[in-house]
């Protein structure tokens, strides 16, 4: 008698098992790239309108970025771990676990971000000082930092909503998410920063007002947008059932993702503090060229955000091959457009930095920077997009283990013995370094599990 076929009981909603990997590559990924490059935009109007303020607000907004990065990356991992137990839980033919699963992740978010937001407002010092931040910069990192940490839960509310929408590969639906709360912020940013109207503006301030409300729209347009697929808001669900489950499952994947998306920016900001011993041309030249290179990875980004529910259905139906052609397609993307981007980076670094700033100083640095530190965006896409995969796999403490050993036993390191001859160039290498070692870790660690994987299967026949 034959084995029935697994995907007769799998509900529609698994739908990323079936069909061509390529195709399913291209339409998770281009709506995550668009949604990607919504969010990063809101950095470039940032960097620009503060840019008009002077030197000073651009330093300080340096000094601001890893700190929002790290904040929001603890954020991304729990969505991450929304995104995967809901994946696989789709991919396994259980629809009842994953509503469970999806609704408990939506409040578990919107919890971490009322505990994140006010360790955030308290600690806004604290957080600075020791980033070597200068006493003359603090009121104006003081006047973004607390209506950012204030509206923060809001930004959780978001995560747990597009873990959900993901996890089910609504990957439209979370780019239109996306494109609700940049667009709010396109439109506020000038106004609220640099005034517009007859109204004067707020400055630094005005920058996270913008960011507060346009995560408001962001929330209301993800629940919106929720309630058209298999898997809406019913908090209903959890009150005859045990959450330890939801709860386990979800912290077991989404605790360690959290911490290794955090580790990579709270190396950004150490290297911040390194920089800021150079100057503050130095830490505008950084800074600035951060937000340009985070606006020219987002493909690499919008990848690592869709891989997750294609090899976690995949993964949890049992079809290891299928998820394993999705790797195969992903790794070979992240090399080719890094190393396109780079050569662009590296030819035209000047052009890019006068767009923020007419600073001679300050350009010299942009340039050097993205100069060296260009040629690891094909490491970096390779990092994230295996962590991506690690985490949908539930092998996200893999991926924690690999950005400690990134961040404090290469790029630290690195930076603190090259510096005192090298200067920020030491520091820019440093970032190199770490996102080479990146790319080696990741597919090493990815090719074990599958490895591991396939010969489980085959001892069980």
């Amino acid at each position: 008698m034959s084995a029935p076929d697994p995907s007769s009981a799998r509900p529609s909603s698994a739908k990323l098992v079936t069909g061509s990997i390529p195709g399913h590559l291209f339409e998770q990924t281009l709506p995550a790239v668009i949604g990607v490059a919504a969010i990063m935009s809101i950095g470039i109007v940032d960097a620009y309108f503060i840019g008009q303020l002077g030197s000073a607000p651009l330093a300080a907004i340096s000094f601001i970025f890893p700190v929002a990065v790290a904040s929001t990356s603890l954020g991304v991992g729990v969505m991450v771990g929304i995104n995967s137990v809901v994946a696989r839980a789709l991919g396994e033919g259980d629809h009842e676990r994953a509503a469970r699963r999806a609704n408990f992740g939506i409040v578990f978010a919107a919890a971490c971000g009322v505990v994140m937001g006010l360790t955030l407002w308290l600690l806004i010092d604290p957080i600075f000082t020791a980033m070597n931040a200068p006493a003359h910069l603090m009121p104006l990192i003081r006047a973004y930092m607390a209506p950012y940490a204030c509206g923060f839960p809001l930004s959780l509310a978001i995560m747990g909503f597009n873990g959900v929408l993901r996890g089910q590969g609504e990957a439209k639906r979370t780019s239109t998410v996306s494109i609700a709360y940049a667009a709010a912020n396109w439109v506020l940013n000038p106004i609220l920063i640099t005034g517009a109207f007859g109204f004067e503006g707020f400055g630094m301030a005005g920058s996270a007002y913008a960011t507060v409300i346009g995560w408001g729209v962001g929330a209301g347009m993800a629940l919106w947008l929720l309630r058209g697929t298999s898997l809406p808001l019913n908090l209903g669900l959890l009150r005859n059932c045990s959450l330890i489950d939801p709860a386990k499952a979800i912290i077991r994947v989404g605790l360690p993702a959290a911490f290794s998306n955090a580790i990579n920016p709270l190396g950004l900001a150490v290297l911040t503090s390194l920089v800021a011993l150079e100057g503050q041309a130095a830490v505008a030249g950084f800074g600035a060229a951060g937000r340009l290179q985070s606006f020219v990875i987002v493909p690499l980004l919008g990848l690592s955000g869709a891989i997750g529910a294609i090899v976690g259905q995949n993964w949890g139906a049992g079809r290891t091959g299928r998820a394993r052609e999705a790797v195969l397609y992903a790794f070979g993307f992240c090399i080719a457009w890094g190393l396109l981007v780079a050569i662009a980076m590296m030819a035209a670094g000047e052009s890019f930095a006068r767009v923020f700033t007419n600073d001679p100083q300050v350009i010299a640095e942009f340039a050097l920077y993205l100069k060296i530190a260009a040629w690891g965006y094909a490491g970096f896409g390779l990092l994230i997009v295996g962590n991506g995969i690690m985490n949908a796999v539930d092998k996200a403490g893999f991926a924690l283990g690999q950005s400690v050993c990134r961040v404090f036993f290469v790029m630290l390191p690195v930076a603190l013995v090259l510096r005192p001859g090298m200067g920020s160039a030491a520091i820019y290498s440093a970032e190199l370094a770490a996102n080479l070692f990146g790319a080696v870790s990741a597919v090493l660690l990815v090719r074990h599990i599958f490895a591991r994987r396939t010969a489980l299967a085959a001892t069980s026949r």
